[in-house]
Formats: C-alpha cells, structure tokens, sequence
C-alpha cells in the first residue's frame, strides 16, 4: 500500500511539472513566429519609409517646378523688354 501511495505521489507532481516544459519543437514554432512577425514589422516600417520619402521628393520636385516657372517669367519679361 505504501509503495502504490508514493507512486501516485510522484505521477500527480509529474504531471504538474509535464505541461510547463516547452519542447525544442515549441522553442523552434516560437522562435519561427517571432521571426515571421519581426519581417512584417519590417516590411510595415519599410512601406512608411517609402512614403516619406515620396511626399518629400514630390515636395522637392513641385518646389523646383515652380522655381524653373518664376525663372522663364523673369527671361521672358527681360527679353519683352528690350
């Protein structure tokens, strides 16, 4: 009776210690997730970037435009005025 006492005992703390050890096959699904999500955040910061840098190169673009108007208005006012 002792013995099946103790071997109970020692299943029934088995079985609690059991679930809370992760496997190397659960740190590997875990290190793959982590992994996937760290390129989607990559590739979210990625896309935000571009479109930073397409507002300031059409900022820049549209400024040069109108600099190169105001330009062709100061030759042609010269060049009407001779």
């Amino acid at each position: 009776m002792k013995k099946i006492l103790i071997a109970l005992m020692i299943s029934t703390v088995a079985a609690f210690v059991a679930p809370g050890q992760d496997t190397a096959k659960d740190d590997l699904k875990k290190s793959g997730q982590d992994v996937k999500k760290a390129g989607k955040d990559t590739g979210h910061a990625a896309k935000n970037a571009a479109k930073g840098v397409k507002k300031g190169t059409k900022k820049g673009v549209n400024k040069a435009a109108s600099g190169t108007e105001k330009g062709a208005a100061k030759v042609k006012a010269k060049t009407e005025g001779q």
